[in-house]
């Protein structure tokens, strides 16, 4: 029998299911028993707990932080949709803008957490709270603004149903709900519910963050005044995140996973292998690796393996189409980095778009830095083993983003000296002041497009090969061996070494036997380009598909003075893919002739560089790029993503530069 101070072992009373099915009695007995043993097990339970004394809990039921040294109030406030849903935002206002109305707001709107990335640091400075994230902590800070970081639908502390870069209304989004229409309500409350504000409201933003200030240009709100998109994913099949040329960026597959298995992206993508050139060897295809990581089940996932050619689904979102059709009434500051990563074809093609509208030259702003993705809100003074003559980044925050936001949004609209378009020249590391893009120069030059030949004998050059020269190059590409995009071991997207892989020395794949180079001699004047190189490959290849990676580098000197680790260094200018099934139009995969010279034509990221005396350029062309792109198994497949083992099969690639068969690629030249 249970006593107070025997153990409590709780034992089973319940017999088998026949030892009492014969009668109702039995029943009734069979129930008394059980109300008899939760007597027994409630009463000393009860007992056990009034024996002992209860010791007050020290932590207060309502907390509240003593703030008043803090220079900065914060509020955490969540803002009504027009169906209904809730959004959660952080309001940081400065304390010198409180009990006035002279404030303006500078509003981010992220699926990456709006509370964390407001709070870098335990400190009582809004500075340091939001170093670490912000798209410019030290312009806003010191400008006195109002910062507001609000966490779209579906992410985090909003309510609603997340969709990647959700499309606006229409055929890809039924509902009456998008990130414009959801701009406009956060702002509609903002200058309302915000009692410190002067009215006007600026959105910025990096990425996706960069991507949602183009949204806010559908229908703005008037108190929209100005919009900073960075570096922002604009068409993610033509060349941002998700594929270039139709080529797959198999090594976004991990952002997709975290980003959309759950609301706050704690489920966390999992690999055995320290090099990623391994883990996406072993799997096969990239479909395969998405079945083996549960992948199928994220809508957006499935929506990659239905679109991969550039059909509907992709041509509706492309947020540059989208803009072209709309009226231009807010000023826009395009933010690019020359060598982006992650979104190098969107903000190019954005100011292409939309700059035709701006028949006053004083709506659409165009800035290119020597940075990697969103490099413009750190520091900016090197990229990888390249020096620049100044923090670049800096200078940009300080002297271009600072006295554009103030002219827009300050009450006094404080004047500005800032150019239509402003860009870095790499190579002699100096900023340009230009009336338009591509320009070359402030005044008295052109642009002229002038072939670079790929020759015979591995030569590049401004001459047209010759009849007598041999007509073609040629390499064996093996998707058992596919080239490496950067030196191994391979680290995921977004490791600490991932955004200067577009910088890094490709001296290593200069000598693989699988791609072809072509060099030109020692430069004795200098080459300037300003624009983007369109690629003019003539090309066969054995198999019924391909993929041509073609790479404009600038070769240093054997040796350079103060700059030992820059002697001979091959640095990519600029390099995209192509997936030739898509040769004759992006809509439609077609199989290529084997062994039949065609033409593959495609453009290059935008550069803006000068070749300088002693220095070579260099063109490199491979068949792959791996793992950042899935490989070509070259063989035609509908569908690369579920390619089988036995499709991938080695191909004679051939370059073909003779008369009639000229091989080039067509650079911007400024003279």
């Amino acid at each position: 029998m249970w006593s107070a101070t025997s153990p409590w072992r709780p034992k089973t009373l319940w017999r088998p299911k026949a030892w009492c099915s014969a009668t109702a009695l039995c029943s009734a007995k069979a129930l008394a028993e059980r109300l008899l043993v939760a007597t027994v097990v409630v009463v000393p339970l009860l007992a056990q707990t009034a024996q002992y004394p209860q010791l007050p809990s020290e932590t207060p039921r309502l907390f509240t932080p003593v703030t008043d040294a803090f220079d900065y109030e914060r509020r955490d406030v969540r803002i009504p949709m027009r169906d209904g849903v809730k959004l959660h935002a952080v309001i940081l206002v400065p304390k010198g803008a409180l009990g006035k109305k002279s404030a303006p707001i500078l509003l981010t709107r992220t699926p990456y957490n709006a509370t964390e990335l407001t709070s870098h640091a335990q400190s009582a400075h809004l500075g340091p709270i939001l170093d670490g994230y912000d798209n410019a902590s030290d312009v806003i800070v010191e400008g006195g603004y109002i910062r507001v970081v609000e966490d779209i639908r579906g992410k985090y502390g909003s309510e609603g149903d997340y969709v990647m870069n959700r499309p606006l209304h229409g055929p890809q989004n039924p509902t009456p709900v998008d990130h414009a229409t959801d701009t406009y309500d956060t702002i509609e409350w903002l200058v309302r519910s915000v009692p410190e504000t002067n009215g006007n409201v600026g959105i910025l933003g990096i990425s996706y963050d960069g991507f949602l200030p183009l949204m806010a240009l559908v229908n703005p709100h008037p108190a929209l005044k100005v919009s900073v998109p960075m570096n922002p994913m604009v068409d993610g099949w033509m060349g941002d995140d998700w594929f270039h040329n139709g080529a797959f960026r198999q090594q976004m597959m991990p952002y997709i996973y975290e980003q959309e298995a759950t609301r706050e992206n704690d489920a966390k993508w999992w690999t055995g292998y320290h090099d990623d050139y391994d883990l996406y060897m072993e799997s096969g295809s990239a479909g395969e690796l998405g079945r083996r990581h549960g992948l199928e089940q994220i809508g957006f996932w499935q929506k990659l393996l239905e679109h991969p050619a550039y059909d509907a689904f992709w041509r509706d979102q492309a947020v540059d189409r989208i803009l072209a059709a709309q009226p231009l009434t807010v000023p826009v500051m395009l933010v690019h980095s020359l060598w982006d990563q992650e979104d190098i074809y969107g903000a190019p093609a954005v100011y292409k778009a939309i700059e035709p509208k701006d028949t006053g030259n004083d709506k659409v702003f165009l800035v290119m830095g020597p940075w990697h993705h969103g490099q413009e809100i750190y520091d900016g003074s090197t990229l990888g083993a390249l020096k620049f003559n100044s923090d670049t980044a800096l200078y940009f925050r300080k002297e271009i983003l600072r006295p554009f936001l103030d002219h827009y949004l300050k009450d006094a609209a404080p004047p500005m000296d800032v150019a239509p378009v402003t860009v870095y020249e790499t190579g002699t590391n100096v900023w340009r002041r230009l009336p338009a893009w591509p320009a070359g120069c402030a005044t008295g030059c052109t642009i002229k497009p002038t072939p670079l030949y790929l020759t015979a004998g591995s030569k590049a050059g401004f001459t047209a090969p010759a009849a007598a020269d041999a007509p073609f190059d040629e390499y064996v590409s093996d998707p058992a061996k596919p080239v490496p995009f950067r030196s191994r071991p391979i680290q995921p997207a977004g490791g600490s070494f991932w955004a200067r892989w577009l910088v890094d020395d490709q001296r290593e794949a200069s000598g693989r036997p699988d791609v072809a180079v072509f060099a030109s001699d020692v430069l004795a004047v200098a080459v300037k380009i300003s624009g983007q190189p369109i690629v003019n490959l003539v090309a066969s290849t054995s198999g019924t598909d391909s993929d041509w990676v073609v790479k404009l580098i600038d070769v240093y000197p054997d040796e350079v003075a103060m700059q030992p680790a820059m002697g001979g260094y091959q640095l990519m200018i600029a390099g995209d893919i192509l997936r030739g099934r898509y040769r004759e139009g992006f809509e439609t995969a077609k199989a290529i002739a084997p062994n039949t010279p065609l033409l593959y034509k495609f453009a290059l990221p935008t550069a803006n560089h000068v070749f300088l005396p002693g220095h070579r350029l260099m063109v490199h062309v491979q068949s792959s790029w791996f793992p950042l792109y899935d490989r070509n198994p070259q063989t035609f497949v509908r569908n690369i993503f579920f390619a089988r083992p036995e499709d991938f099969r080695k191909a004679t690639q051939r370059i073909y530069h003779g008369p009639g068969e000229a091989s080039f690629i067509e650079l911007p030249l400024v003279q």
